[in-house]
């Protein structure tokens, strides 16, 4: 299949993030074999497929923590693979939010100072980032929570704050892997529509991974991947 040249940046047709034919290997284990794939903003894309079959890995190669050793990921028009590893690190910190399965919440913070977090290691006074985070938490149903630690609140609680400090930055695209694989359906659906209504309002892209078809329903559409390969019906016009 020949895959459409990409649109110009600033397109209306054009992609936030686009990765094209990706290839991974660990060892003798392929992990991506010819991946491709795109999301646009506002747009939320669930990436599916069975375990080991490569999702994470293209998660990580996508938010620019793993390199591939041959495709290319590219950022608002920008390949990831031209930046140094201080610009991607900037980039995760500032352009990318993520929600992973257990939320990895610092246990030691309060909930409010959790959120506030990736606002203070951008430099933002404590007083202002924690105003930002207790508006995010209202967002997501938790501002009670402020003044709790994680260990104190239930695991459905825990992943909203884990995606009100994955928002409370303003992330142009939002990672999320297996957000509500820790949780029951109803917590899960709670946790996805918190989330998916945030992010559209805001106009972020949501990247999210995931093998549950109830949580891919969520979703504006689906990419696939099996045996390291994704099918992107962006790509295959």
């Amino acid at each position: 299949m020949t895959l459409p040249g990409p649109a110009l940046p600033g397109s209306p047709l054009a992609p936030l993030l686009a990765a094209r034919d990706l290839r991974k290997t660990y060892g003798a284990t392929p992990a991506l074999d010819g991946a491709s794939f795109s999301v646009h903003p506002g747009e939320v894309v669930a990436v599916m497929g069975p375990s080991g079959s490569g999702k994470s890995t293209l998660l990580h190669c996508l938010a620019g923590i793993v390199t591939p050793d041959s495709g290319s990921v590219t950022y608002a028009g920008r390949e990831l693979s031209s930046m140094s590893d201080g610009e991607r690190s900037a980039l995760r910190r500032t352009d990318f939010g993520f929600v992973f399965q257990f939320g990895q919440l610092v246990p030691e913070l309060t909930c409010v100072e959790n959120v506030a977090l990736p606002l203070r290691l951008d430099g933002v006074r404590r007083k202002a980032a924690e105003r930002t985070a207790l508006r995010w938490m209202e967002r997501l149903e938790v501002e009670d929570l402020a003044a709790k630690r994680p260990g104190e609140v239930s695991g459905g609680q825990g992943q909203r704050v884990a995606v009100a400090r994955a928002l409370a930055s303003s992330p142009k695209v939002l990672f999320a892997d297996e957000p509500t694989g820790a949780l029951d359906s109803l917590n899960g659906e709670r946790v996805m529509e918190l989330l998916t209504e945030a992010a559209r309002s805001t106009r972020t892209a949501v990247v999210l991974v995931t093998h549950e078809a109830r949580v891919a329903a969520y979703s504006d559409r689906d990419v696939t991947v099996r045996d390291g390969r994704a099918t992107d019906l962006e790509y295959a016009l």
